[in-house]
């Protein structure tokens, strides 16, 4: 995403940027916005009547009433009639402008987070591995609320106009000389204003990305919950979130102050001209040059005005940060990936064959101007040849080495209905792989082939259609089991039931309260670990895809339970060809085919036996790999000698 930062010092035309962005989002919606400007300008110049119709009754009522000592009640009537009729114009005004102003803006809101959102889903994984999770929740939400914030108050900013207009013209017209005091009071604000504009955006500019930064340390954390606590690390999370937090803070202070001196001069101006207008008004009736109620209009007038200033400011306050937010969001919709279609499809029917040839992937160099808090992302924590953060993404300095592949000239084939698994150490590039057969990324060099057809060559939907992946961290919406395990699609609840019971789910859904109906909670919390594991492989089983993909999914799973999941989709070969990353023996033993991965290469393969006797490293994996499971008590001495004769047979 290409994200423009002001440099110190410099900053862009922000008041004629940020109206010309106004004015594609009052061209979406034309109608409304006319309406919510004509409730403005009826609000405005109602005011502009007010002053009129108390000028004309303060000479007809009030004065003539103390000259004669009583009142001429029909003229009462009179005045108290215009000043309701006036005042139910103004409430009008008032509705209009508010109720019309308001649907404008959260129509473009939600229009562009639609549109953000949309965006998201389009762009390759490589893309997103460049821009951390927090930036791109502040891009939909904070971002494109202040893109459109000034969009409110520009209806009664325009009425204001219009009104200062008419204000003025009047003026000249009552009495020319008060007149000169609102023609030196206006080319102020417009100055101020100006200044304004120039010093706030640099500082709006650098909040809104702080914002983006304490939203991807506190994504971080979240997701991290589970190791921060292990690992005892509360204290520096709380530190390094404290950290951006501070300087989000220091930076919303330093704009506040600025705006804190902004606005009080905004409010003074009309005041200081009202307090002018007295003093020479009081000055010309002495002189007889003008009366009593003239100067009741002038100073009516006066007081109207602070309105306009007021919505002026509110709207030229607004424009840096809207700026800001508009450039934020306009980054992400005009981003492009990389990622193409061609036109082939897939017209066999039953499981797939997979090959790679010489598959090479690289975790790509940061875009310059990506997010500086986007982290690691799967492999990539593991890769030696990663920047200082441990992100391949991260350019590397001068003296440190370029980065290797974590995949790198991979060739293998699985021929369709088998299952193979693939093993390796932590960073081996076995989760990256899982993404070339998903074609969540593409390869540098080589190629994936679906029933001998390049994945670049498919028609846009085609691998997700016969390709299903099965990731660790089970994703799960705040919804139903059976929305989880349908993601909408038409199946009914015999289909739902059915892929339950083949992911061993079926069991605990029916003892939860509702059953199909029960709500999971936000990513599934009210679900254990291996519960979320077992629904996301539900949601893979009742698409009855070609290709099933587990990136140790069953990593949560009781062993037993694994067993019994995997000893099914064993029966069932000849419905998916299945790759399944694994560590466990029991898992592995199953596979009619091992292919161990050792940076980002395959140094072993064949079947579990051949590889246990002909592999030292293979043996040493599996075994340093019990020994730390059963040291944390995650799989029981007893449980693995029972496992393993169950997995041979």
């Amino acid at each position: 995403m290409s994200e423009r930062v002001a440099e110190p010092g410099r900053q862009p035309g922000v008041i004629g940027q940020g109206f010309a962005n106004l004015w594609r989002g009052i061209r979406d919606e034309p109608r409304l916005f006319a309406v919510a400007t004509v409730g403005g300008c009826l609000f405005t110049l109602t005011g502009v009547a007010n002053s009129l119709v108390l000028g004309e009754a303060t000479d007809r009522v009030v004065i003539p009433a103390i000259r004669q000592g009583h009142a001429d009640w029909s003229a009462v009537a009179l005045a108290a009639a215009a000043l309701s009729a006036v005042g139910l114009a103004r409430a009008l005004g008032m509705l209009l402008r508010r109720l019309a102003g308001g649907t404008v803006v959260f129509r473009l809101q939600a229009r562009h987070r639609h549109a953000v959102t949309r965006q998201y889903l389009r762009l390759p994984l490589s893309w997103h591995q460049r821009h951390s999770t927090g930036t791109l929740l502040s891009n939909a939400n904070s971002d494109v609320e202040a893109a459109w914030a000034p969009v409110m108050p520009l209806p009664f900013a325009l009425g204001a106009l219009v009104m200062l207009v008419v204000a003025l013209v009047l003026l000249v017209v009552t009495d020319p000389v008060l007149a000169l005091i609102g023609f030196v009071i206006f080319p102020t604000f417009g100055v101020l204003n100006v200044w304004y504009g120039r010093r706030v955006w640099p500082l709006y500019s650098r909040a809104q990305q702080l914002r983006g930064e304490v939203s991807a340390v506190a994504h971080e954390s979240f997701d991290g919950a589970l190791v921060v606590k292990t690992l005892g690390r509360e204290e520096d999370e709380t530190a390094r979130f404290a950290v951006r937090a501070e300087q989000l803070r220091d930076a919303m202070i330093h704009a506040g102050r600025l705006r804190g001196l902004f606005d009080p001069v905004m409010e003074a101006l009309p005041n200081l001209g009202i307090l002018l207008v007295l003093l020479v008004g009081a000055i010309r009736i002495d002189a007889g040059a003008m009366d009593v109620g003239q100067l009741v209009r002038v100073a009516y007038l006066f007081t109207l005005l602070a309105f306009p200033l007021r919505a002026f400011g509110w709207v030229f306050g607004d424009l840096p940060r809207e700026v800001v937010g508009y450039d934020r969001v306009d980054a992400v919709l005009r981003a492009r990936g990389h990622e193409t279609y061609g036109p082939r499809t897939l017209t066999a029917a039953g499981p797939a064959s997979l090959r790679l040839d010489a598959a090479t992937y690289t975790y790509p160099t940061a875009d310059p101007t990506a997010d500086p808090a986007a982290g690691p992302t799967g492999d990539a924590a593991a890769d030696p040849a990663a920047g200082p953060t441990g992100d391949p993404s991260e350019p590397a300095s001068p003296g440190d080495p370029p980065a290797r592949p974590v995949v790198d000239a991979v060739s293998f084939e699985v021929t369709a209905g088998s299952v193979v698994a693939i093993t390796g150490r932590t960073g081996a590039g076995k989760s990256s792989l899982v993404n070339l057969l998903a074609r969540l990324v593409d390869p540098q060099a080589g190629a994936v082939l679906l029933d001998g057809v390049d994945l670049r060559e498919l028609a846009a939907g085609e691998v997700s259609r016969a390709v299903a992946v099965v990731a660790q961290q089970a994703f799960l919406f705040d919804d139903t089991v059976r929305a989880n395990v349908t993601l909408g699609a038409d199946n009914t609840d015999d289909d739902v039931w059915a892929a339950l019971r083949r992911a061993q789910a079926d069991g605990f859904v029916a003892a939860l309260p509702d059953g199909l109906d029960t709500m999971v909670g936000e990513r599934g919390t009210s679900l254990s670990g291996g519960q979320r594991q077992r629904i996301g492989l539900a949601r893979a089983l009742i698409r009855a895809p070609r290709l099933l993909v587990l990136d140790d999914a069953t990593a949560s799973v009781d062993p037993r339970v694994e067993a019994a999941i995997l000893a099914d989709l064993r029966e069932r070969a000849g419905a998916s060809t299945v790759v399944v990353v694994a560590q466990r023996r029991s898992t592995i033993a199953l596979a009619d085919e091992v292919i161990h991965l050792d940076a980002g290469r395959v140094i072993g393969r064949g079947r579990h036996e051949e590889l246990l006797t002909s592999s030292p490293r293979y043996a040493a994996l599996l075994t340093a790999y019990e020994a730390a499971a059963r040291a944390a008590g995650a799989i029981p001495a007893p449980a693995v000698r029972e496992l393993e004769p169950e997995a041979a047979s």
